[in-house]
C-alpha cells in the first residue's frame, strides 16, 4: 500500500483530505510570539486580524523534522508519496527527506517538490491518490508525478498588495500606488518561484472574470478531469460567476473550490481568487 502524504500548502478542503485518504503535515504560522499549525488552530480571518492590527505579516515555518517524522510513523504503509510546496519557497522539502533518512527508510519515502504551492499541489496530489488506489507503486507514482509536474498551470489574481507589502514582496511605493489605482496583479507559478504577469484594474466582478477570460484558450485544452477555483475569502457572488463561466466551457468533469490556507493567505491577502489546472496540450 502507498500512503500520500502532503503539507499544508496544499489548501485540499477537509472533504477532499477525507476522500482520497491524505495525511496532512501542517506548516508553523507565528503571530507575534504565538505560534500555531496551519489548518489547525489558526484561521486565515484570524490572521488578517492580527495583520492589520499590528500592520505587519505573520511569519510562517516549515514543519520540524521530528514532526514529519511523527505523522510517518503513525500512517505505516509499505511506501510513501510525499508532496512538499516549492523547494524554494520552503525548507519542508529538505525536512521531509531528512525525516525519512532519520527514520532509515528513504528507500520507501518519494519526496516530489511539486514546483508549485496551494491548489497548484492539490492537483498533483489527487493525481497521486487516484494511481495510489489503482494499485501503482511509489517510483511509478512519482516518475508520473515528475512528468506532469510542469503542466500544472497555477495562478492568481489579487485584490490588495498590502500583503506582498508587508511580506517583503513590493515596495512600500508599489504598494501605495498599487492600491490607490486599483492595481491587482496576476501572479503566476513558473520552475516552482511566483511572478508578476498582468496587471488589471476595477472592481473585484471585473478584474477577476477578465482574469479568468485570459485563460479561455488554456482552459479549452486542460485536462478535463478537474479544474479548481481556489481563494482567499471572496464574494461568493464574484466566485459564483467564475464557477458558471467555467461550467459554460463544457470541459472540465468537476469544477472543485476550496480556500487558502493560513501560510498562503500570509502571503496573498484576503479576496484573491486562482484558477488553477493542468494542461493537456
Amino acid at each position: 500500500m502507498v500512503k500520500i502524504l502532503a503539507d499544508s500548502t496544499c489548501d485540499l478542503s477537509k472533504e477532499l483530505i477525507d476522500k482520497y485518504d491524505i495525511a496532512i503535515i501542517p506548516l508553523y504560522v507565528r503571530l507575534g510570539d504565538d505560534e500555531y499549525l496551519d489548518g489547525v488552530n489558526v484561521t486565515p480571518q484570524e490572521l488578517y486580524d492580527w495583520s492589520d492590527k499590528n500592520g505587519e505579516t505573520p511569519k510562517t515555518a516549515a514543519a520540524s523534522v521530528a514532526d514529519i517524522m511523527d505523522i510517518i510513523e503513525k500512517n505505516k504503509a509499505d511506501e510513501y508519496v510525499i508532496f512538499t510546496i516549492s523547494a524554494s519557497m520552503s525548507a519542508n522539502n529538505s525536512n521531509c527527506r531528512l525525516a525519512a533518512e532519520e527514520l532509515g527508510i528513504t528507500e520507501k519515502v518519494h519526496v516530489i517538490d511539486s514546483q508549485n504551492l496551494s491548489t497548484g499541489i492539490g492537483l498533483q496530489i489527487i493525481e497521486a491518490c487516484e494511481l495510489a488506489s489503482a494499485g501503482k507503486s511509489g517510483t511509478e507514482i512519482e516518475e508520473y508525478i515528475l512528468a506532469l509536474r510542469d503542466k500544472v498551470r497555477a495562478s492568481f489574481v489579487i485584490d490588495t498588495l498590502t500583503y506582498l507589502y508587508r511580506g517583503g514582496r513590493c515596495s512600500g511605493l508599489a504598494a501605495l500606488l498599487g492600491n490607490a489605482l486599483k492595481l491587482h496583479p496576476r501572479i503566476a507559478v513558473k520552475e516552482g518561484a511566483m511572478g508578476p504577469e498582468k496587471k488589471y484594474r476595477g472592481l473585484p466582478k471585473k478584474y477577476i472574470m477578465d482574469y479568468v477570460k485570459d485563460m479561455e484558450a488554456e482552459l479549452k485544452t486542460a485536462k478535463k478531469n478537474r479544474v479548481f477555483i481556489t481563494h482567499s475569502g471572496c464574494d461568493r457572488e464574484v466566485v459564483e460567476m467564475v464557477r458558471e463561466y467555467l461550467k459554460g466551457l463544457g470541459r472540465f468533469d468537476e469544477i472543485l473550490e476550496t480556500r487558502a490556507g493560513a501560510v498562503v493567505s500570509s502571503h496573498c491577502g484576503p479576496g484573491t481568487l486562482g484558477v488553477l489546472f493542468i494542461d493537456e496540450a
